[in-house]
This record gives C-alpha cells, structure tokens and sequence, in this order.
C-alpha cells in the first residue's frame, strides 16, 4: 500500500480507459463508436467534424473491469478504488479539442475539430507529479451491519484532505536502493545514472550515496548525413567515444 503501488494503479487503470477509447474512435471495436454527446455548439471559424472519442465510455468499461477485484471492506481496496477512479479522471480533464485545417495551399479558411484524449505521456506525466504528492492516510475501523470495515483518512490534519484527483496511501515505501525479492526490487547497481543531473536521475540520487563507475564506449553512428534530390539520404559510418557511469 505504498506511494508507488498507488502510482501504478492510477496508471493502469488510466491506461484501460485510454485504450478502449482509442479503439472506439479507430472503429476496432464493434460495441462502441464516436462520441456524440458532449459536442455542443461550433465556435467561431470551426465546426464539428471527424470522429471524437467517446472517454466516458472508455472510463466505465475501466471501471468495470480495473475494480472488479476491489469490493472488500478492507484499507487496501479502499484505497485502490480510489486511486483506480484518479487514473481515469485524469483521463477526462485532459480532453480537448483537436482541429484541422480545410483550403486552399494549406489556408485555415474552415477546420474541423473533434474531442481528443492527450498523447499518454501527458497523462504519465501528470501522474508522475500526483506520485509525489500522493497524500499519505491512516486506517480507521468501523462496524456496520456487513461486519468490520476499514476507511482511510488524512494522517496530516493541517494539510489540505485529498481530492479524487489525488493519489492515496497508507505505507512506507521499502529501500528501493538495495535488491530485495520479496518486494520485487532489483536495487541500483549497476543502472546508468547521469553525472551532470541533480535530480533522480543523476549518479548522486539514483546510487544511494555508494559513488558511480566511469567508463568508455565506443559506438557506431550514422554521420554526414547528405540528401540527394530526389529522393534519398547517404550517411557515412562514424565511430564516436561516450562516457558512462553506472551505480556503484
């Protein structure tokens, strides 16, 4: 029930929903199509046209299929229904509208546009910086009439509670910087880190303090690259020398 177990549910079920949507737009998929419902009226020098993708359905398919396991009364289904629910609304605000271009020679004269999930990478991204301001809570035990059920709720009073948009967890991460079978971590020796970079990255963090190997390479790159009209490019083959370091 860590900060990252949160991360990876958030990005799974997003991942579910972006998918299935995709495919729906694409025309891949038999039971779903274009979205019609959130359209509303055209702006000025556009209208509708292509096909948006349908997000909502998208999310309830994810729903359906990333909570299906996550019905106990317990802190830790708790918590991954709720950071499932944040992957797939990051999902929905991050929709937008995409338009191209009708006239002549390229002119912008008329466009059509349609709603349009993000590249995913947005999505990673934004994820990414929810990971590490996941909110961390404690887990509460209440009696109701089905028996004992856990809740959680913000450890940290003086901090603003989470939103559904934000990311939960109850635990402490383990030391990821040492392997460990149990929880699955393969440590840092030996991961390329890079020397100039002071984030997490760079030789200082990524190696946990133990310092960083240097070494050569040589590596074989394309050079010279020269465009003949028409239409080809002829490159020649250089040998180049770079420096790596890897975690100690």
């Amino acid at each position: 029930a860590t900060r990252e177990s949160a991360f990876v549910h958030a990005i799974a079920s997003a991942g579910v929903a972006f998918a299935v949507t995709r495919s729906c737009a694409e025309g891949t998929s038999t039971i779903c199509g274009c979205d019609s419902h959130h359209k509303g009226p055209p702006g000025d020098g556009w209208k509708w046209g292509g096909c948006s993708e349908d997000a909502d359905f998208g999310v309830l398919v994810s729903r359906e299929f990333a909570d299906a396991r996550e019905n106990r009364p317990d802190a830790r289904s708790a918590m991954n229904r709720h950071n499932n629910e944040a992957g797939r609304t990051t999902i929905l605000d991050h929709m937008h509208l995409k338009c191209k271009c009708h006239g002549l020679s390229g002119s912008c004269e008329v466009k059509t546009c349609w709603w349009a999930q993000p590249d995913f990478r947005a999505i990673g991204d934004y994820l990414k910086d929810k990971y590490d301001s996941a909110s961390e809570m404690v887990v509460e035990k209440h009696r109701e009439s089905r028996g004992w059920v856990e809740t959680l709720r913000a450890k940290y009073a003086l901090f603003k509670p989470p939103t559904e948009r934000d990311l939960v967890y109850y635990e402490n991460s383990p030391n990821f910087c040492e392997p460990n079978p149990e929880t699955g971590s393969f440590g840092t020796r030996d991961r390329t880190c890079n020397v100039t970079s002071h984030g997490i990255d760079g030789c200082d963090l990524l190696c946990c303090g133990r310092g960083h190997n240097t070494r050569t390479e040589k590596r074989k790159e394309k050079c010279h690259c020269i465009f003949h009209w028409c239409c080809y490019v002829s490159c020649q083959e250089c040998t180049r020398v770079y420096d790596v370091h890897t975690c100690k």
